[in-house]
């Protein structure tokens, strides 16, 4: 059985633990504000499109709104609304922060060390998904965004032990 004392164990539970923490952050935030008060966050991804209602946010929810404004296009209607307001990030960005920490958990405890099929195998459901919709007139749906993206989540926590393995080559690992 893999020891916290071996440095790819350190590094998927220090990895664990913060993508829960911004997790938990995200959720939280929205109940830190007022009910319905953040509406319509649409927008770019990279640019700071919406200062003027994160501006007026306490300080802990400006963090995670901010994260959000620069990482996701935050439209609403591919958002989920906790106490009336529109999450930090979209359902499918909201999916990869679940699956953040899923994957490094999963690591940790099985202990596997994952082969790039299977981070190919994971992350295809959102490509699919999110590309269809970026160059078609499919429109996919919430649930099935946050679904994906968990999977999407599941394949970045997969690659970076995969990464973090070969770095430390960790060879105690079965390869799956």
């Amino acid at each position: 059985m893999l020891s916290i004392k071996e440095p790819l164990g350190k590094f998927e539970l220090t990895m664990a633990a913060i993508t829960l923490a911004l997790l938990v952050w995200m959720v939280v935030a929205p109940f830190t504000l007022p009910h319905g008060s953040v509406e319509d966050l649409s927008g770019a991804i990279g640019p700071i499109d919406n200062s003027d209602q994160i501006g007026e946010m306490n300080m802990f929810a400006q963090g995670i709104y901010y994260l959000g404004d620069m990482n996701c296009h935050q439209i609403d209607e591919r958002s989920y609304f906790l106490n009336g307001n529109e999450m930090p990030v979209c359902a499918r960005d909201l999916g990869m922060f679940v699956g953040l920490p899923i994957g490094f958990l999963l690591c940790f405890a099985l202990p596997l060390r994952p082969k790039l099929s299977l981070v190919i195998l994971t992350v295809l459901p959102m490509g699919i998904d999110g590309g269809l919709q970026a160059v078609t007139s499919y429109e996919s749906f919430n649930l099935l965004r946050f679904v994906t993206g968990t999977l999407g989540g599941l394949a970045v926590a997969f690659f970076l032990v995969m990464v973090a393995g070969e770095m430390y080559k960790d060879s105690e690992r079965p390869d799956i």
